[in-house]
């Protein structure tokens, strides 16, 4: 029967902390300054991601708040082909002229997106606010939850990237400060080194 040797299992440890007697005060430092880099983008990205969703989520409610939908009446008949976009794509409605009435009784016109061929005095819902001023209609709670995510994932990355961003510039500068640490010490000792070498 063969005997299997016995392996030692050794801990598997982050490089920038392991003993070493080659290790300097700066690569301490800089273990610590990305350590706490990585840990304030992560906290900081995802704490401002959360804020920025949450606000644009009020924004958008807060908006839907102050309009509401009024029944209101074409005063000309819808063209019967669909308007194209920029992109040429249509959005399957047409404008046409409406009359709504305001909350102060008066008699208000304006364009509204109707069916296309939708005749005279078809009933249509416009969208208008506490004044009776005629509005783009509200976003859809969907969209609302579409928009809010998108803009909390860009501005929690964009604030992720901004510390990742400020954490590279200062272990670049103490790169730089070991670099010129390093030339003085060449300096004060290369040419004890080169005699040493020459005899």
């Amino acid at each position: 029967m063969a005997k299997t040797q016995r392996t030692k299992v050794t801990k598997v440890r982050f490089w920038r902390w392991r003993r070493s007697p080659l290790r300097r005060r700066s690569d301490r430092l800089e273990a610590w300054i990305v350590l706490c880099t990585w840990t304030l983008a992560l906290l900081g990205g995802v704490s401002a991601g959360w804020m920025a969703s949450e606000s644009v989520a009020d924004g958008i409610a807060s908006r839907r708040a102050e309009v509401h939908p009024v029944a209101a009446v074409l005063t000309q008949d819808a063209a019967k082909t669909l308007a194209l976009t920029a992109s040429g794509s249509s959005t399957g409605t047409v404008w046409a002229k409406a009359r709504w009435t305001a909350p102060d009784g008066s008699a208000r016109t304006g364009p509204a997106k109707v069916e296309p061929g939708s005749k005279t005095g078809t009933a249509v819902t416009v969208w208008t606010d506490r004044t009776g001023k005629l509005v783009s209609e509200p976003a859809t709670a969907t969209e609302t939850k579409l928009e809010a995510a998108f803009a909390g994932v860009l501005i929690g990355a964009s604030a992720g990237g901004g510390v990742l961003l400020c954490g590279w510039l200062v272990r670049e500068l103490l790169a730089r400060r070991r670099l010129a640490d390093w030339d003085a010490e060449w300096k004060r000792i290369g040419p004890q080194w080169r005699k040493r070498m020459i005899g």
